[in-house]
């Protein structure tokens, strides 16, 4: 009988992702492709672009995003691809200037989507 192979009952990502809400979006450029797409979920760590655009992996990316915490660029790569939804992006460099907003903008999704407490 053969292996079974299964999902390891751990992520691999060292920081949880939390899904956006459908205001997130973000410019993004590889190479000589450029557009604007839907961020479906973020970390501190990376992202998950909802794209129809395919990238191999290992691609760098430049992102900007368009939030009201104000700017916030990055570099990043493509981790994976998947076919006809999107890309998985991991940051690699974001400016010392921009990181607060990035925080900023994952405690406001954060806090917007824990329940409302009624008294």
């Amino acid at each position: 009988m053969g292996a079974v192979l299964s999902k390891p009952l751990y992520s691999r990502r060292s920081s949880s992702r939390v899904e956006t809400p459908d205001g997130v979006w973000v410019c993004w450029r590889c190479g000589d492709v450029e557009d604007i797409s839907r961020v479906s979920d973020l970390s501190v760590g990376g992202l998950f672009l909802s794209t129809p655009i395919r990238q191999p992996e290992g691609v760098k990316a430049q992102l900007e995003f368009l939030v009201q915490e104000g700017n916030i660029r990055a570099e990043a790569v493509v981790r994976h691809l998947v076919p006809s939804n999107g890309l998985g992006l991991k940051f690699t460099a974001i400016t010392d200037q921009d990181c607060p907003n990035l925080v900023a903008l994952i405690k406001r999704i954060q806090s917007s989507s824990r329940p409302k407490r009624v008294n």
